[in-house]
């Protein structure tokens, strides 16, 4: 007789998962309290859905800030070059942007939403989940808002507790307390940066390309976080791509803990950027300072920088010392904002903590405590930078669960 399998959690990891089930002839029930599956899915990168990271496992091991040793097996089993391989059959091509992001083509995250709904099979339950049921120390059924089911076989697939809209309420962590599993503190992880200073809020909606980010730890006093890229000004602080993954490092806020430094010349070093302010001042030799730094700063941060570095607005280019030009040159290599705290969890793309893994089999990602239960994606204790490297975790961990499950 066919087991029974039940899934709780219609996004990346459930539908994934359901896929291969149904592709090996499983009895598979998807259960979702969403009216529509994949909803976080078709949020995530901005609407274009950077489902995974054109890397080599190993590549991608280094990615993953939570628990990486965890991952080894599932990564090897179900690669980034699988999960493009499994769109692209699934009808949907692909591209890869800078920092190997992948994106369909049409930059519409809703393609690869439509794409996971045809290749899951089945029509969701529209039930929330509410216990697993256990006898004989082994998962034997759940039990819905509605009824209870008799099920040999339960993958719990619910997401974190970021993006509560989305239906991401922590749901998982519910249940697997109830199943006796340990869950690790949860804190927001991939989410902007409250700063202390008010002068982002000055510059709020200015995007910066090419920039240097550190994020240095004043109690160990060491940088712990270096990457350029692309970052933006908020009313709140500061956000973008790193930021967010600048965020995956800094656990426990307190004060001054966390100082931030901004490269605004990072191809430039001391000397090169000196003499090239010295040929923009005998450019605008005769202007006011504030009117001198068109060709070297965006409009909407001079204001906020002439303050910053101290030099009356007014000063005439010519007038300005070599002490003030080097204040100008510390500024602009080491703009410095000091970290208050990090958006609510609501906000965070991605949970950090979880279902401890220490109680996760990694290779079949089936309980230690209770057989017949399961788990994947972003309800375990496992994430990673922005780049699409936790989507790829939640098809890897759900491709490694539906394997055990089909060859057990």
């Amino acid at each position: 007789m066919t087991e029974k399998i039940a899934i709780i959690g219609a996004g990346a990891a459930g539908m994934l998962a359901a896929g291969r089930l149904r592709e090996a002839g499983m009895d598979v029930t998807v259960f979702e309290r969403n009216d529509k599956p994949g909803r976080k899915l078709a949020i995530t990168g901005k609407g274009r859905c950077n489902l995974t990271n054109n890397c080599t496992p190993e590549e991608f091991l280094t990615n993953v800030v939570k628990n990486p040793r965890f991952m080894m097996s599932s990564i090897y089993s179900f690669t980034p070059s699988d999960t493009i391989e499994l769109f692209e059959s699934l009808g949907v091509p692909l591209k890869t942007e800078r920092g190997n992001r992948v994106f369909p083509v049409s930059d519409r995250a809703y393609d690869i939403v439509d794409a996971m709904k045809r290749y899951m099979g089945v029509k969701p339950v529209n039930e929330r989940v509410t216990d697993i049921v256990i006898g004989n120390s082994c998962v034997c059924g759940i039990i819905t808002e509605k009824k209870k089911y008799s099920f040999d076989r339960v993958l719990i697939a619910t997401g974190g507790a970021s993006y509560p809209l989305t239906g991401s309420t922590g749901d998982g962590y519910t249940l697997a307390r109830q199943a006796g599993h340990s869950i690790t503190p949860l804190i927001p992880s991939l989410i902007p940066i409250v700063t202390e200073e008010k002068e982002p809020a000055e510059m709020m909606g200015l995007s910066l390309r090419n920039v240097r980010l550190d994020i240095y730890n004043t109690q160990k006093k060491k940088i712990i976080f270096s990457e350029q890229g692309e970052m933006l000004f908020t009313h709140f602080g500061i956000t973008g791509p790193l930021v967010l993954s600048a965020s995956s490092n800094m656990h426990d806020i307190e004060k001054d803990k966390y100082k931030i430094f901004i490269d605004l010349k990072p191809a430039l070093d001391e000397k090169t950027l000196d003499t090239r302010i010295l040929n923009d001042f005998k450019k605008y030799q005769n202007k006011d300072f504030i009117n001198s730094l068109g060709d070297l700063l965006p409009q909407k941060m001079i204001p906020v920088f002439v303050k910053t570095v101290g030099i009356p607005e007014t000063k005439k280019v010519n007038s300005i010392t070599k002490e003030e030009r080097k204040r100008i040159v510390d500024t602009l290599k080491r703009l410095t904002y000091t970290a208050k705290g990090l958006r609510p969890i609501s906000e965070a793309i991605v949970t950090s903590g979880g279902v401890d893994v220490k109680e996760i089999n990694p290779k079949t990602m089936e309980s230690k405590l209770i057989p017949g239960l399961y788990f994947a994606g972003e309800v375990l204790d496992v994430d990673a930078y922005t780049g699409g490297f936790n989507l790829q975790i939640a098809f890897s961990t759900a491709n490694a669960a539906a394997n055990a499950i089909i060859n057990s």
